[in-house]
Parts: structure tokens; C-alpha cells; sequence
């Protein structure tokens, strides 16, 4: 019989014709380990599983090493298409009867990066999605270490995406694992990793899952603060954590914020200056500014200030309002100054129409 150029010496569980119905009628009969989940292994799936579960199969490679073709019910079975997909829906060509013969591959991720598309088939829209990232970018310019849906969801054992701690610690840390180490110190990472809040974002919530764009890129930088509004300026969402909402709506007011929104992100020239929320408040290593004291927060506060505003004094962060409001307790000056024009420039207008009106009709009376 013709094998798959596998190093497992056993005898071929694979059969031909008649001897597949005396197999699978044997197959009921085999003291299989019941599933640690309880759930009730489709046929199609055990009958693969008679082989894939002996951890010695291996399949050998070009470049001399060898790889495990061992898959176990007990990650397999709990993972979102163990109930859904039998073996050969992915792997497809390979039946009951025979496995491809004389197939080889250069090494382990030559395999991985000549099965990934599969994936497709069923997650279409995901898959061309992909294909517009920073990821894929740096696939097609010949990184073959640039992740694909495999490395990210895993092959057999893959975990509900929506499980942020999980996503996070499975796919984006195993190659950025000293930027997941920052954010695990965070003040989001440490919400996610340490309490299992969902309401924090997670990788994707500000890259995104799939159509990840260049972090390094101008337009992502000027697009940044859309991505904090978006939780920054959910009333529903800040709520619990007595955050106001006003640090969104703040920063849109004043001269960085409007700044921000009239750059074009397809136009702005890498060294153009506008400040967006993560430049004072960092990318991966944000801090709550309640944990700091006052002293602290103005000589951070000054220290980003300094990096724009060469030459800065100490107090120089003293002529922006932060993220407060004009009242009597905070910036009271503009607070009345705002109030006088509330008054005036209403008063104005109104005159102005009274003027133009009266004129009008003067004219009006004398014809």
C-alpha cells in the first residue's frame, strides 16, 4: 500500500475495498480513551484519530528535520470546528483509502505557508482582509515569518477569537513578546491579563484582527485618537470606571485636537506635527494618571511638551487646560472669559439683525 512519507513504523491502519468495512466495524470495538470533553467524536474524525493521536508520526522535511503530525482529541475536540469540521474538510486529498504519496516539503513553515489558504474556503471576507495588512505586505516581500491565519489562530486547537486574553497571549505575544510584556504592565493589560476585563481593549481592538495597518506609518499615527475616542467617548462604557468622557471631547477642542482632525491621513508629510493622544500618554505602556501624584503628573506632562516645545519651562503645561473644563475651581479666568463672549457675541448678533431690520424697514416706509 502506498504511505505518506511518514517515519512511523506500524502496522498501516489505512485500508483498501472491503477491509474499510471490517475496519470501521472494528473501530467501535477499540478501547478508545473516552473525550476528556464528553463530547462524541464524529467517525470521520476518529477514524484519522487511530493514527494522528500516536505522538511518534512524523513527517520528514527537506531541510533534515521532521514534523509532528500528532493531534490529540483533547485540543482538537473543545476548539471552535470540533463539532463543525471533519479532518479532510482542510486537509483536503487525503481520504480513507490513501494518503498523497511522494509529497515533500522544504521545511516545517514551507508546509505551513502551502496550507494556510485553505482557510478561506469558509472565512472568505477574513481572508481578503488579510490580505490589505502590514502583515501581508511583509509576506509577499518575501518574509516567510510574517504571520498567517495558523500562527495567529492556531491549526487544531483554535480558540473563540472573541477571547481577548486568550487571542492576545496565543497569537500577537509569540512574536511581539516584548511589546505584550509592556502591556501586561499596563494599565489596559493589566485589567485583561491579571482580572480578565473584556471591557479593556486588547490588541485588536486598536490595530485590528486582520486588516492591521503599519503602526509606523503617518496615518496611523493621525488616526490614533479615533481609535481611544472610541472607548474614551462611550458613555455606557466609562461609566463603571468613573471616567469621564470629557478627555475625548476635550482634546477635539483644542489646538492638538483640531489640528489632529483637519490632517488628511493620506497626505500628511511624516514630520508634520500634530499631537495625538498617545504621545502623552504612550502606545503600549499607559499608566492611569490617578496612580500619579500631582508632582509627578506635571513633570511627566512637562517632560512631552519638552519634546515639541524645545526649551519648555517646568511650568509650561500650566497654559493648557488639560482635559478640564473652564470653572470657578479649574482655570477660572477662562471660565468667565468664556462666559463674557456667551453673552456678547449673542447680544451682537442679536443687535445686528435689529439693526439690519430696522433699516430695512425705514427704507421700506419711506418709498
Amino acid at each position: 500500500m502506498n504511505r505518506s512519507p511518514c517515519t512511523r513504523e506500524a502496522p498501516a491502519p489505512i485500508v483498501r475495498g472491503a477491509a474499510r468495512s471490517a475496519a470501521l466495524a472494528l473501530l467501535a470495538a477499540l478501547p478508545f480513551a473516552p473525550p476528556a470533553t464528553g463530547q462524541e467524536v464524529p467517525e470521520a474524525v476518529e477514524y484519522c484519530l487511530m493514527c494522528h493521536e500516536d505522538d511518534s508520526l512524523t513527517l520528514p522535511l527537506d531541510d533534515g528535520s521532521e514534523m509532528s503530525l500528532a493531534v490529540h482529541r483533547e485540543g482538537y475536540l473543545p476548539s471552535v470546528h470540533g463539532d463543525e469540521l471533519a479532518c479532510t474538510d482542510c486537509h483536503q486529498g487525503y481520504d480513507t483509502d490513501e494518503h498523497p504519496s511522494g509529497v515533500t516539503f522544504e521545511s516545517r513553515r514551507g508546509y505551513v505557508l502551502s496550507h494556510y489558504e485553505v482557510c478561506k474556503q469558509c472565512h472568505f471576507d477574513t481572508y481578503t482582509r488579510m490580505l490589505e495588512s502590514i502583515h501581508f505586505e511583509y509576506l509577499k516581500a518575501g518574509l516567510e515569518e510574517a504571520p498567517v491565519c495558523s500562527d495567529c489562530h492556531g491549526a487544531h486547537e483554535i480558540a473563540d477569537p472573541h477571547q481577548k486574553g486568550t487571542m492576545v497571549s496565543r497569537s500577537c505575544a509569540s512574536c511581539h513578546g516584548d511589546v505584550y510584556q509592556t502591556y501586561a504592565q499596563s494599565v489596559h493589560g493589566k485589567a485583561l491579563v491579571q482580572e480578565g476585563n473584556q471591557d479593556v481593549p486588547g490588541c485588536a481592538d486598536c490595530h485590528t484582527a486582520h486588516s492591521i495597518a503599519d503602526p509606523a506609518s503617518p496615518a496611523f499615527h493621525i488616526r490614533s485618537p479615533e481609535v481611544c475616542i472610541r472607548c474614551h467617548g462611550d458613555p455606557e462604557l466609562m461609566a463603571p470606571y468613573d471616567i469621564p468622557t470629557e478627555v475625548a471631547t476635550t482634546y477635539l477642542a483644542d489646538f492638538h485636537g483640531v489640528t489632529a482632525t483637519l490632517a488628511d491621513p493620506e497626505e500628511v508629510e511624516e514630520r508634520q506635527l500634530v499631537v495625538t493622544c498617545v504621545d502623552c500618554h504612550g502606545y503600549h505602556d499607559i499608566a492611569s494618571p490617578v496612580l500619579l501624584s500631582e508632582t509627578e503628573m506635571k513633570a511627566h506632562v512637562a517632560g512631552v511638551c519638552a519634546d515639541c516645545h524645545e526649551g519648555a519651562a517646568q511650568d509650561f503645561p500650566a497654559a493648557w487646560l488639560s482635559h478640564f473644563r473652564p470653572s470657578f475651581r479649574h482655570a477660572p479666568l477662562v471660565f468667565l472669559v468664556n462666559l463674557f463672549y456667551w453673552v456678547l457675541i449673542p447680544f451682537m448678533v442679536v443687535g445686528l439683525a435689529l439693526q439690519v431690520g430696522l433699516h430695512l424697514y425705514r427704507v421700506a416706509v419711506r418709498r
